[in-house]
């Protein structure tokens, strides 16, 4: 614990300053301006973001934020008041310089102008712990930097930085407090929200503990990309039942736009930033994170029940479902989310003429305005041509239950 460190420190400097005769003017000083570095290094270390800033931060919109100080309640009892903490935004340059200075450098200026951005350091005594709650902290504007190349704003990264100066008693050590959040996307307009997730969820999944401010790969393994696709679908959408095989199967077919390949050829290949959310779909007027969001989104909203049952296949191409599809008794279907739009899902199904002759259709994708006027269970009952849900479940033993009870009567 931080504390007993603290009390070691204490101890030991006591012994040297008891042996000062023996060692030394010489020695004695430099002994304690070396206890003196080791316990600033100790207390630096122990001032800690609690609570993160939100990572996509919209201007003109209030958040919340914490700092926590471990050696607090041990070290500023003295203190006659409480230490004000304050918040200020840098960006990936200043960041980085204040790595490199390893924290002992101040900031100079800063990037963004934050409203009621100082915040007192104050220890609660039940339950011991020496905090600054940014409670209604408002990020009025921000200062964008130059960007590199074909650099959008959604992928300029900067971080909150929280500071403050204490004053150790009883060498009256004055020591400069600073941490930075996590990296931070911020956006003036909601249409920026879904390319600056996607900053983030890069940043997040594929950077390295210990690095420069906020240096990531540019090309990681499409096998990390797979693990990172399921984690960010089971989160989103609160479900335990995450992607199978033959989705990362066809999402890998989808963004390196290859269909010739098998799924072993797959598992060696890296994708690359570009691939991810620079790079337009072929044929498509969007990135495979913008589609692959929107999934997301229509899933969490009106699918969840209905995936978490697996009644939904998902991701699959048209493809593969055709052929599927032309070898099952007529008025078998399947579900799976729309290739041509962003935060839709179709129904695909058979009709085999009398000759034996199959033709797959599928039917116009429902977004999640339609199944919000009238839920996806409800639209599989009202269709008659739907029978059996792929392989060969009757629909309403598959669907039964996300049925609702209609409404008779004079409403």
């Amino acid at each position: 614990r931080c504390e007993n460190l603290v009390e070691i420190h204490s101890q030991l400097q006591q012994q040297v300053m008891a042996a000062s005769t023996e060692l030394g003017p010489d020695l004695l000083s430099r002994l304690l301006e070396r206890f003196n570095e080791v316990l600033s290094s100790l207390v630096k270390s122990s001032f800690l973001v609690e609570k993160q800033p939100p990572q996509v931060l919209k201007t003109q919109t209030k958040f919340q934020a914490s700092v926590r100080f471990l050696l607090g309640p041990q070290l500023l009892k003295a203190a006659p008041k409480p230490y004000m903490v304050r918040a200020d935004m840098v960006t990936e340059k200043q960041a980085r310089e204040l790595e490199l200075s390893n924290y002992s450098n101040t900031l100079s200026e800063s990037t963004g102008e934050i409203l009621h951005n100082t915040v007192a350091l104050e220890t609660n005594p039940t339950s011991g712990t020496c905090c600054a709650n940014f409670k209604n902290v408002l990020l009025k504007k921000i200062k964008r930097c130059e960007r590199k190349g074909s650099e959008s704003v959604t992928e300029e990264k900067c971080a909150v930085l929280f500071s403050t100066n204490v004053t150790l008693t009883p060498n009256n050590i004055s020591i400069h407090l600073q941490v930075l959040s996590l990296p931070i996307v911020v956006i003036v307009h909601g249409n920026q929200d879904n390319n600056a997730k996607a900053t983030v969820l890069w940043d997040n999944a594929f950077s390295d503990i210990e690095r420069v401010p906020f240096v990531v790969a540019e090309r990681v393994p499409w096998e990390k990309m797979c693990d990172t696709l399921n984690l960010k679908f089971m989160a989103e959408v609160q479900t335990t039942k995450g992607l199978l095989k033959d989705h990362y199967f066809f999402l890998a077919q989808k963004i390196f736009n290859d269909y010739s390949a098998s799924p072993e050829d797959f598992q060696s290949r890296h994708v690359s930033w570009a691939q991810f959310n620079k790079e337009i779909l072929p044929g498509r007027g969007f990135t495979f994170w913008q589609w692959f969001d929107g999934v997301l989104d229509l899933t969490k909203r009106c699918l969840k029940s209905y995936w978490s049952d697996r009644l939904i296949m998902g991701f699959i191409s048209k493809q593969y479902v055709c052929k599927q599809l032309s070898m099952e008794p007529d008025g078998t279907f399947l579900l799976r989310f729309s290739d041509s739009e962003i935060g839709g899902v179709t129904i695909a199904y058979v009709i085999r003429g009398k000759d034996g002759s199959s033709q797959v259709e599928n039917i116009q994708p429902f977004s999640a305005k339609d199944l919000s006027i009238r839920s996806l269970g409800d639209r599989i009952r009202d269709l008659g041509q739907l029978r059996n849900l792929y392989p060969n479940i009757p629909k309403d033993k598959a669907f039964g239950s996300h049925y609702n009870k209609e409404q008779t009567g004079k409403d």
